[in-house]
């Protein structure tokens, strides 16, 4: 992350909202207890605090805030050693590589909320957490109306092309979420249907 290489004391980073309807409604706060139990062995503590802080942010300025590097750094207890294998430069670099952020420039835009694991991030963890984020899955999916079934498959294939799985991988997914095939099957077309839209 060039703009990070000069010293940090002296580096600022413009941090603005991620706007996404579908994980903005159907995500996980960054506080949450979902993100500290299950998201926090993918991303790591360092970057989990920093999104905690950037969250903190966006309490206090919604539209988005100065993050000065170096302070943000330090209170953190990563120094503020500057370089691509310092510990507050890798956090940066991890908000970025797992979805949580994307980069333009001297801007960071952040999301508000973390999608749900996908499979594969849920078979990197523990295998007593990964039990007990399928007990999570299927409380949280426990008796929904028709209706709002076929609402939630249909965020959830979105969600997780934007995240850049592929067709196949999204059905296996959301089948694991327990989404009737034939349901899952209309969600990812109409996810798809709707992507090509928004490029067009």
């Amino acid at each position: 992350m060039s703009a990070t290489r000069p010293p940090l004391a002296d580096a600022t980073l413009q941090i603005r909202p991620w706007a996404d309807p579908v994980i903005d409604e159907m995500g996980h706060d960054l506080r949450s207890h979902y993100v500290e139990r299950f998201w926090l062995g993918i991303l790591g503590p360092s970057t989990t605090l920093l999104l905690r802080r950037i969250a903190l942010g966006f309490d206090a300025e919604p539209d988005g805030f100065t993050l000065h590097l170096g302070d943000t750094a330090r209170s953190l207890g990563l120094g503020a050693r500057a370089g691509k294998h310092s510990p507050f430069v890798r956090a940066l670099d991890r908000c970025c590589q797992f979805g949580a952020a994307r980069r333009h420039g001297d801007q960071l835009d952040v999301r508000r909320r973390l999608p749900p694991l996908t499979r594969f991030h849920v078979s990197r963890l523990p295998e007593p957490l990964q039990a007990e984020h399928d007990d999570w899955v299927a409380r949280s999916s426990a008796t929904p109306t028709p209706a709002d079934a076929h609402r939630r498959a249909r965020r959830l294939a979105l969600g997780l092309l934007e995240l850049g799985e592929d067709h196949d991988e999204v059905e296996r997914q959301l089948h694991l979420w327990r989404v009737h095939p034939a349901m899952a099957h209309e969600a990812l077309r109409w996810a798809t249907a709707h992507l090509a839209h928004d490029a067009a």
